[in-house]
């Protein structure tokens, strides 16, 4: 072979062993988004999980006001 087929020969070792890495890199972050994206999805359940207590304690709160102003009715108090 002559220097110049070496040195071509060279020089893709060296491309193929960057997009190698590359390739390795892309995995990771893509590896990372996955992680990223299963913790906002955990995040947006237990936020809707916490809205949905507070509507419930909101309800029993209304109820239990309700309940209040009947008796303060009955027992003429208001």
């Amino acid at each position: 072979m002559s220097d110049t087929e070496n040195l071509l020969f060279e020089h893709l070792k060296k491309i193929q062993a960057e997009l190698a890495a590359a390739r390795e890199r892309d995995a990771e972050v893509i590896t990372r988004l996955a992680s990223i994206e299963a913790a906002i999805a955990r995040l947006a359940r237990d936020t809707a999980f916490s809205y949905g207590e507070i509507i419930q304690d909101r309800h029993a709160i209304d109820k239990l006001r309700e309940r209040i102003e009947r008796i303060e009715r009955r027992l003429e108090l208001s």
